[in-house]
């Protein structure tokens, strides 16, 4: 059986770490350099670094600074954020990152993600879903969360394996920030649709969550970042703590 990944999320404006509520109130959250620093003691599986102000004020990607963290980071590292072209993602590999994850341009363009996966291999293409509920219907949204999209939901999971993406990570904006859990039931309806691996993110507040959240939605890993920001709790603390249910992890 796969071992169940455990993956910080590290969102970042500015050169500065922040946190928010539903993609909101965002707060400072600390030092990236240092926050990576604990994450290399803290036997962490992968790490998740999103720019979350670059595609919405245009910015070029910080090519340098994923340099200096690649060259720190000693886990496999994916980066998010103001990636939309063939040259952003060949330049951020050869920076460091092993994985690119795209969320803007996958809702505008398929034919990108489709030549993406074929240039440089399913394996480091994830796809991001970020989405509300509203009238209990999913509803998909770019640019950090501001912009509403007309993207079925389901559609758009299957389309995204459909081009050859390797995994998907799968956000709701209503959880996010708020340590009340994860949203279990979309992230099982996204597990019983799709073959390649399914991310969860949004709302982790306690080990329980994390448990119900694999044993529930069978879901391939775990991504989050309040618990480890603002509790005492750590990636390396869950993971014992999933251990002692059976679950499989890295330990």
């Amino acid at each position: 059986m796969l071992k169940k990944r455990i993956i910080p999320t590290l969102l970042f404006n500015n050169l500065k770490l922040v946190k928010g509520i539903n993609f909101r109130s965002w707060r400072t959250a600390g030092s990236i350099m240092q926050a990576i620093r604990i994450y290399n003691i803290r036997e962490v599986d992968e790490l998740i670094l999103l720019d979350i102000a670059a595609t919405n004020s245009k910015k070029k990607v910080d090519l340098e600074l994923v340099e200096e963290i690649a060259n720190e980071c000693f886990m496999p590292l994916t980066f998010g954020g103001g990636i939309n072209s063939i040259k952003d993602i060949s330049e951020l590999l050869k920076a460091g990152a092993d994985k690119v994850c795209i969320n803007t341009a996958a809702c505008e363009d398929y034919d990108f993600i489709y030549k993406a996966c074929k240039t440089f291999g399913n394996q480091a293409i994830v796809g991001s879903v970020d989405y509300k509920n509203e009238q209990n219907e999913n509803i998909i949204y770019s640019n950090s969360g501001t912009k509403k999209t007309k993207l079925i939901f389901k559609d758009h999971l299957l389309e995204l394996e459909k081009i050859g993406v390797g995994e998907v990570i799968i956000t709701s904006i209503d959880k996010d920030g708020t340590l009340d859990g994860y949203d279990i039931n979309t992230l099982k309806l996204a597990t019983t649709m799709l073959k390649i691996p399914v991310i969860a993110s949004g709302g982790a507040g306690s080990f329980e969550d994390m448990l119900n959240t694999i044993e529930k939605a069978n879901v391939s890993a775990l991504a989050a970042a309040s618990i480890y920001h603002f509790t005492k709790h750590t990636p390396l603390d869950v993971k014992k703590y999933l251990n002692e249910k059976k679950i499989p992890v890295r330990i």
